[in-house]
Parts: C-alpha cells; sequence; structure tokens
C-alpha cells in the first residue's frame, strides 16, 4: 500500500485547525520543521505503525505480524493508536479518521511538540532527515533481490539481521572510536631486513654480548606483538553489525541488506534514548495549548477523560508519558521558583525548602536548554529528585521466589534512580562487544558481556549466537555470567554448549530475577 498525499487533502477543518495549532506552538517558542499531516483509517494506520511509520518500508512477515496485533487489538477495545508521527524534514503525521474533533486539536498539539523535539534534541542531530525516501530506495532494492534470489532467501536472511539489530553502538554516531588509516604511511611494510636484537661485538665476545637466552626472548617478545597486531579487532569491537559488514563472508547483496538494517537501526536508535524525555516534552505541549488556548468549554470532559488515560500508570510498569511530563513540569516549577543552586541545596529545613521562592521565572527557559541537551538517562540522572518520588510515591520492585509475585523492594531513593538508570541504559539491553575475530586461530568469534550483576535470558542468548553464525559461518563464542561466574556459550552451527570458565565469580550490586 503506497500512500501519496499532502496537507492540502486533510479537510478544510483540520486544515483550519493545523494552521490556527501552529501558530499557538511559534508563538510558545516551538521550533519545528513543515508538518504533513495525513488522515486515514484505522486499518492503513495499523498498516503504516507495523512499518514502523514508513509506508514505503521493505516487505517482512515480522510486519505483518505486527500488523495483526495492533489491528486485532483496535478491533476487540484493547488499544488504540491516536497519532504517529515520523523523524524527517518535512515531518510526517497520521491522523486516525474516526477521532472526535477534540481528539484531532490533541493530536496536532502533541505532533507539534514531537517535531520540535526532533528538530532540537542533540540526539537526534547526525539522523537523515530524509529518511522516508532512503526507507523508499530500500524497499526498492530488498524487492529487487527477492525477485532475483527467491523471497523466502532474502526474507529469512532479513529475519537473522533483524534478530541483529540492537548490537551497535549508539554512541558512536558522537564518538571517534577508530583511527583512520593514512594510505600514505609505508612504514608497517614488512619487506626489507628483518629487524636484530643482537649487539655489535667481536666474535669471542658474542656469547657475552648477546646472551642466547636473551635473544630467544627478544624473539618470542617480537612474535608476540606480531600476531597482536594481526588480531582484529584492535579493540573490542562494540558495533557488531559494522565488524559482519567488514569481515563476514557475505555475497554482495547480504551485505546490502545487513548494511540497510544496520542504518535503520541507527536512525531508530535516538527514539530509544529519548523515549521519556521526546514523549513528555509532546504532552507537556499538547497539554499546555489544549488547557489555555484550545479547548471548548463542552469539550473539557472528553480531553480530560483521554489525557488522563493517557497518563495513567500501571502498576508494575513505567509510563514515560507520566514521567516525563511530571519531570518537565517540576524542573519549571523549580527553577521558576529558585529552588536550586548552591544556597538551595545546602538547606536542610525542610519546611523552608518546601516553601523557597526567590521569584526567578527561569523555568521555561530552563525546559528548553534540558530538551536541547539530554538524554533520558542524564535526565532521570540530573532532575530525578528524592523530592519528586516522595510527592509521586515512587518504589522499586523486585520478584519474590517464594510467592512467585512482584513486589515492593524499597522506597529509598538511591535504589529508586539506580533501577530506572539500568533500565535505561542501552535501552535495558546488555552491552556486547566483539573481543577476537579468528579466536583460536580458526577463524571463530569471540564476543563478550559486560556484565552488569544481570544475567541473560538464556534462549535469547542461543538465538543471537544462532543469527550470528548464520552470518559468520564459523563457530561463535560468547563471555558472559551466569549467576556471577564466569561462562563461555557457544553454537558451532549444530550444538550450544555451555562451559564455565575459570577465575573468581563476580559480586553484583543486586540480583533479581529481571534479564537483560
Amino acid at each position: 500500500m503506497t500512500f501519496v498525499s499532502t496537507q492540502h487533502d486533510l479537510p478544510a477543518d483540520l486544515r483550519a485547525l493545523q494552521a490556527e495549532i501552529e501558530a499557538h506552538a511559534r508563538s510558545y517558542g516551538l521550533d519545528f520543521y513543515d508538518t504533513i499531516f495525513e488522515v486515514l483509517d484505522y486499518d492503513e494506520l495499523s498498516e503504516i505503525a507495523a512499518l514502523g511509520g514508513f509506508p514505503t518500508r521493505y516487505p517482512h512477515w515480522r510486519f505483518g505480524m505486527e500488523y495483526e496485533q495492533l489491528s486485532k487489538g483496535y478491533r476487540y477495545g484493547l488499544q488504540k493508536i491516536y497519532e504517529m508521527v515520523i523523524n524527517t524534514d518535512p515531518c510526517y503525521a497520521y491522523l486516525l479518521r474516526c477521532n472526535m474533533p477534540v481528539d484531532q486539536k490533541l493530536v496536532m498539539a502533541h505532533v507539534y511538540g514531537h517535531n520540535d523535539f526532533f528538530k532540537n534534541n542533540v540526539c537526534f542531530a547526525p539522523t537523515n532527515r530524509k529518511m522516508m525516501d532512503e526507507m523508499a530506495n530500500h524497499g526498492s532494492r530488498i524487492r529487487s533481490y527477492m525477485e532475483r534470489f527467491g523471497e523466502e532467501a532474502v526474507e529469512d536472511f532479513i529475519d537473522s539481521c533483524l534478530c541483529l539489530d540492537n548490537l551497535i553502538d549508539i554512541h558512536s554516531p558522537f564518538i571517534k572510536r577508530r583511527d583512520e588509516a593514512n594510505r600514505y604511511d609505508f612504514s608497517a611494510n614488512d619487506e626489507g631486513e628483518a629487524p636484530s636484537d643482537k649487539f655489535r661485538s667481536k666474535g669471542y665476545m658474542d656469547s657475552f654480548v648477546n646472551p642466547p637466552e636473551v635473544l630467544k626472548e627478544a624473539a618470542r617478545r617480537r612474535e608476540a606483538e606480531k600476531a597482536q597486531a594481526r588480531r582484529f579487532p584492535e579493540n573490542p569491537e562494540r558495533d557488531v553489525l559494522l565488524f559482519l559488514l567488514e569481515h563476514a563472508p557475505l555475497n554482495a547483496w547480504q551485505l546490502d541488506v545487513l548494511a540497510i538494517v544496520r542504518e535503520e537501526a541507527y536512525y531508530f536508535a535516538p527514539q530509544g534514548q529519548t523515549k521519556i524525555m521526546n514523549e513528555g516534552w509532546a504532552s507537556y505541549w499538547h497539554s499546555t495549548m489544549m488547557t489555555t488556548r484550545l479547548l471548548d468549554g463542552s469539550e473539557l470532559v472528553d480531553y480530560a477523560d483521554h489525557h488522563s488515560g493517557t497518563m495513567a500508570t500501571q502498576p508494575g510498569r513505567l509510563n514515560p508519558y507520566k514521567l516525563g511530563i511530571e519531570l518537565f513540569r517540576d524542573i519549571e516549577e523549580r527553577w521558576d521558583k529558585g529552588q536550586f543552586g548552591p544556597e538551595y541545596e545546602s538547606c536542610d529545613d525542610f519546611e523552608r525548602r518546601r516553601n523557597w521562592d526567590t521569584s526567578a521565572g527561569l523555568g521555561r527557559r530552563k525546559i528548553f536548554e534540558v530538551r536541547r541537551i539530554h538524554s533520558d538517562v542524564t535526565f532521570i540522572d540530573t532532575f530525578l529528585t528524592p523530592d519528586f518520588c516522595r510527592r509521586h510515591q515512587m518504589f522499586s520492585y523486585r520478584h519474590n521466589d517464594q510467592s512467585e509475585l512482584y513486589e515492593i523492594e524499597s522506597r529509598e531513593f538511591k535504589k529508586i534512580k539506580d533501577r530506572l538508570l539500568f533500565g535505561l541504559t542501552n535501552f535495558g539491553r546488555p552491552i556486547i562487544r566483539v573481543k577476537d575475530g579468528n579466536y583460536r586461530n580458526r577463524g571463530e568469534m569471540y564476543l563478550e558481556q559486560e556484565y552488569f550483576g544481570v544475567d541473560l535470558k538464556l534462549d535469547y542468548a542461543q538465538d543471537t549466537l544462532r543469527h550470528l553464525h548464520r552470518l559468520w559461518t564459523r563457530p561463535i563464542h560468547l563471555e558472559t555470567c551466569v549467576e556471577g561466574r564466569p561462562t563461555l556459550l557457544s553454537f558451532d552451527g549444530s550444538d550450544h554448549t555451555i562451559r564455565p570458565l575459570g577465575g573468581q565469580p563476580h559480586e553484583p550490586e543486586h540480583r533479581d530475577r529481571r534479564r537483560a
């Protein structure tokens, strides 16, 4: 299904509403790309949502499964997609045709909040703003491979690539990980006379000046240095997909498909890095515009019902909309009242802190600054406070092995904050690096996990090794920890093995039944 439309296809009432809301958004200081709204029925919207928001994306059975889940959820009254907005220039956003006018207002205001965040947050700075066109190119190339090499073969290979699309280095767009090779540097040329460790001496003094055991040790050290130089990668490589692109024995079309999956993974990564901030920022602005400028009196109850439904938090689950909007409001209030700086932080009088108000009036400026320079991890680390946790009755929880139920573990601020940051770091996924691409000099891949006290889910880890083997074609090994003990998981193409390694057990700060 292909959608080709412009904002001029909107009904007259929605065009007028868009112009009004855009003017309000600009008056508040929001800065965004041109926005193109399209009105779809729920079936069309479910299809686009299943494709990640890109109607021209390549076909794959996973997208079909996602579509079935979304459409059935709507049909049985379990869920409803109110809006979808895409980080492109111009920005594409989709409206649901059956929404009430008050919902269309809310969604449009929400979209302009997202659009401002996409344009100005630092995490999105390196992303491709023409991704709608790029996705169409990807889809065209993959469809051509399906015609040439068979739909099943290409789909199966895409399946393996998608199972590995989290093995990227989300910080690499901002950090230079490698030194660029100088094409004119010939110092490493092996031709010519081999270096010697011998000192010049007279023949009768040679055995004294150059003892044989010393020469043997020097030769052994030199060979070890050469072996280290031949080892790849020189340093552990976190971008596993890039390592596969550079070294895996793949056909040209397979390399292209893997490159496509990797490019799309990096495009979507900033959305995972800023989920709480992004949804909180958009919710802050739809709430502000609706309650101050857009609502009619007759729409108040419907708006309150739908807004509260979006902000509702289920037991045991984190609602990014709720946490994000409340943190932005808390920051704005604190900076409006001057509740920051050394004098405020050093005050230990609870009543004085609670009533602290210097009328600084810096709140709105501060939240715009926060929106620009933070990700979810730094947002929570910097601005989550004990007072905020106490006011919103936040707590950490864990699994009770005896009752097999989750229960409140602690209301201590440090534990709450640590759990939040742990779940947000690398999207809560394990950090895995390629340590050796020629393990045991057999062309086998050796990976290592950065262990933080939470075991890998074994079936997921074994599936990952199986898909890696499909691309690498040689045995795959993963060094990890199981119950705190160093362990090696291996897959040779037919059998999985688990072998304990030497060394002392790790002592994690906390253990629970959460899985990476």
